[in-house]
């Protein structure tokens, strides 16, 4: 009979311990440890079964490849993210808030797939989930239901099946018969991600894993969870709001830069193919710090807005507060303002937000949002039709920004009249359709906005 082993594991990162302790050393999280209990001398046939035979060192340059080509889901937001499709084999794993809509998106995907696929669920019945695709017009033939958190019993029923694609709701939910402990656990969780990426690299099918995320938004489960997957996805958005964005953290086969955008409407998900059309609102002119900048998310080019608040501190201490944009680089600009153009801002509270709920790290939104603090600071509107793309420097210069010709197409596309950009030489203003302005210093593009 195999002896059954007693040990403690922080659920928080997945450190072990033989004896109860308060607080983790590893990562510092109080009364994370639970007793789990592992059979020794159990191994999962999964992982050994087919290894026993073993592989041969083979050079790099001997490697053939089969021309395996990427799986389109008919989903151009989620293949955007993924880099073109699924890949043959890859194991993605998808988290976001309860609620915020990953098994919709799933079941979407799942609708206009061309294949077979298995749709294994652990937290909803076959009668719910024929509910929930009912409302989502599903009309197709081709998903087979599985209602199971046994792990063993999910791969036994893949191997019967061989499906296209196999999507897992939720990897929280599954559990192993060879550990005695409850689902959702970090053994559990890990053992059961192991088992399914060794069968996902075997038979070449791609699988999709729904995570839970914690309360401080991570992913729940061990941190060796994202590091043995191939894609980790992150679905966003507030339930208040009626867009969701897809942007990868992890991705073998593709960039983590790129980002997709969806309106969560009453029969599920719509793709936004312009991100512009929701990114921007058709403000009045006479408002005042409200500023437009072209950014770029992956290769996508789209417009975004700026809108800054400047008031008098009405504390000792002035308040400096920022949504979507980094608080240490608004900061930044705020001593390069006050520093180099002489701008009187440390009494008074500044306010800043990204419209739509974007989070953007692109440096070319430096110009767009100084401009917005300035024109809120002396209350006086931007000129309808202006949009800017610029870094700005310590010294207040406006440093170059990558693909700036694409910036410049987008702006156009959208009926801007003038673009504030770095100093180039080689004006594009008969290329696109549009002024482009070419500014130095900071102090230009104030001059030439308020005259």
């Amino acid at each position: 009979m195999a002896k059954a082993k007693t040990v403690y594991v922080c659920q928080s990162c997945g450190a072990n311990s033989p004896k109860w302790i308060g607080r983790c050393p590893s990562c510092n999280e109080w009364n994370t440890y639970s007793e789990e209990v592992i059979i020794a001398s159990a191994k999962s046939p999964a992982l050994t079964s087919n290894y026993a035979t073993g592989n041969t060192p083979i050079l790099l340059n001997d490697i053939k490849e089969h021309g395996q080509k990427r799986i389109p889901t008919t989903c151009r937001e989620f293949d955007r993210v993924l880099g073109g499709g699924l890949v043959p084999g890859s194991v993605i794993l998808i988290g976001g808030e309860p609620g915020i809509g990953k098994s919709t998106l799933l079941l979407q995907i799942a609708q206009n797939f061309q294949g077979k696929i298995l749709y294994v669920s652990g937290e909803e019945s076959a009668e719910q989930i024929k509910m929930r695709a009912n409302r989502l017009g599903y009309t197709q033939n081709n998903v087979y239901f599985l209602a199971e958190i046994l792990t063993e019993a999910i791969l036994i029923q893949s191997k019967q099946l061989l499906p296209d694609l196999i999507i897992i709701d939720s990897i929280q939910t599954l559990r192993t018969e060879f550990l005695d402990s409850s689902p959702g656990t970090v053994t559990q969780i890990r053992e059961s991600a192991t088992q399914l990426l060794h069968f996902a690299k075997e038979n070449q099918i791609p699988v999709v894993l729904v995570g839970h995320i914690t309360k401080d938004g991570s992913l729940a489960g061990p941190k060796i969870l994202e590091h043995v997957v191939d894609t980790v996805l992150q679905f966003e958005g507030d339930n208040h709001f009626m867009y969701r964005i897809l942007r990868s953290s992890k991705n073998r086969f593709g960039s983590t830069s790129e980002i997709g955008i969806f309106e969560m409407i009453q029969s599920g998900l719509r793709e936004v193919a312009n991100p512009s059309e929701f990114l921007l609102s058709e403000h009045h002119e006479n408002y005042s710090g409200i500023s437009t900048c072209a950014t770029i998310e992956g290769v996508r080019p789209f417009l975004i807005e700026v809108q800054a608040l400047v008031s008098s501190a009405v504390y000792g201490t002035p308040q400096r507060t920022s949504t979507g944009f980094d608080t240490k680089r608004l900061n930044l600009l705020l001593a390069v303002l006050e520093k180099r153009i002489g701008f009187r801002l440390s009494s008074k509270d500044v306010f800043l937000n990204i419209a739509g709920g974007l989070k953007v790290a692109d440096t070319a939104i430096d110009l767009a949002v100084i401009c917005a603090i300035l024109s809120s600071d002396v209350d006086r509107p931007i000129p309808k039709g202006t949009c800017f793309a610029g870094e700005v420097g310590l010294s207040g210069e406006i440093r170059p920004t990558g693909r700036l010709e694409q910036r410049i197409a987008e702006a156009s596309k959208l009926g801007y009249k003038r673009i504030f950009v770095p100093q180039q030489k080689n004006s594009t203003s008969k290329t696109f359709g549009i002024e482009v302005v070419g500014v130095q210093k900071v102090e230009q593009v104030f001059a030439k906005l308020f005259n």
